[in-house]
């Protein structure tokens, strides 16, 4: 019996996601090599989204969501902007995600 799959109006294949996993963002924007390093990454506690640090690798990311990455290098603060279906090159990594300031950051004290 062949399988049939339903699709309903909010399915929409053309219609860019409205969240994505964490492990895969970040897979897909190129802080790390490979999704499994970006789920270890995440469980070792060194990301945090919104302010608030998390360690399951499924939870959801939205465009306007900032992640801050404590990275070899540093701490990073980025601003999700959008979603790739797939991992692609450097520049279409740089366009899912913005650097922020310390300062544009949701939760910091105004000067």
């Amino acid at each position: 019996m062949p399988r049939i799959t339903t699709r309903g109006p909010a399915e929409d294949s053309a219609a860019p996601p409205a969240r994505q996993r964490l492990d895969v963002w970040l897979w897909h924007a190129r802080c790390v090599r490979t999704r499994t390093a970006a789920a270890d990454f995440i469980r070792a506690g060194h990301v945090r989204v919104n302010g608030v640090r998390l360690t399951s690798p499924a939870h959801p990311v939205r465009p306007g969501d900032v992640l801050t990455l404590a990275l070899n290098a540093g701490v990073r603060l980025w601003r999700v902007t959008g979603f790739i279906e797939r991992r692609g090159d450097a520049a279409a990594a740089a366009a899912t995600y913005v650097e922020v300031g310390p300062t544009d950051a949701p939760g910091s004290p105004s000067r």
